[in-house]
């Protein structure tokens, strides 16, 4: 029994995005993944994000389209949607598999080979952080690139919450959508960012996913967030008042 997970890339055509990142992670990591992809209403592979595979040495042969549905009896580790409407179409597909939601543009309607290289270079970005943190999950030696913790607290809803989180110990996401005054799928994604990159861990209790700073955060990252905090105290002032106000606030042993 093969002990690779799992990984299934949902988009809506399965035709550009979805098998960009299916040949992506295949090569970053074969030997740690198995992927395929699917669409929710397949069409046949666009031939920029073929061309643009290729020309990233990337072999394309094994790729075509596909439907969600031929692929859903099957054991997933991870369901990763690579936009909106994939997220919202395939909320419940593949339990009890970890749901990672991204929302990269779609670069079919603009035809143009630019806009495909750009999608393919984004999707490299975040596939090499989520085998970054594979790594970290089994065990493997821990790297927090620089460039993509900042480019993650150039965020302002981002960086607020990795300070509230700091600041709170823990943090449930209703009270997170509260001091952010943003929708919870807003709040979703960005949290999911962060826990991708390391940032953040996460645990169930009850009804609700409590979020705290990963354990294996390096002492410069909690630094920066503590310098950052209190060299800035206007910037969390309106986020806490506002998570200060919260009505019906969740008890912390309602939830154990």
């Amino acid at each position: 029994m093969s002990d690779k997970r799992k990984v299934l890339y949902l988009c809506t055509a399965n035709s550009a995005r979805s098998l960009m990142a299916e040949a992506i992670l295949r090569d970053m990591a074969g030997d740690q993944f198995e992927v395929a992809s699917a669409g929710t209403h397949p069409e046949n592979p666009h031939p920029l994000a073929l061309a643009c595979i290729r020309e990233a040495g990337l072999d394309t042969r094994s790729l075509h389209s596909k439907s969600m549905n031929t692929l859903l009896d099957e054991h997933w580790d991870y369901v990763i949607t690579l936009c909106d409407k994939a997220a919202y179409e395939c909320q419940s597909v593949c339990e009890p598999a970890q749901r990672i939601a991204w929302d990269f543009p779609d670069p079919v309607p603009t035809n143009r080979h630019a806009a495909f290289a750009l999608v393919m270079k984004e999707l490299r970005e975040r596939i090499s952080l989520f085998v970054m943190v594979h790594q970290k999950a089994v065990g493997r030696a821990v790297h927090y690139p620089p460039v993509a913790v900042f480019k993650a607290l150039a965020d302002e809803n981002r960086l607020a919450i990795m300070l509230l989180v700091q600041k709170e110990e823990e943090l449930c996401v209703c009270e997170m959508t509260e001091a952010l005054n943003a929708s919870q799928p807003s709040i979703s994604r960005q949290l999911s960012q962060l826990r991708e990159l390391g940032l953040l861990e996460d645990e169930r209790r009850g009804q609700w996913v409590y979020y705290r700073l990963h354990p294996m955060l390096p002492e410069w990252i909690q630094q920066l967030l503590t310098a950052t905090a209190s060299n800035n105290p206007g910037f969390l002032q309106p986020f806490r008042q506002r998570l200060a106000a919260m009505p019906d606030r969740p008890a912390r042993m309602d939830c154990a």
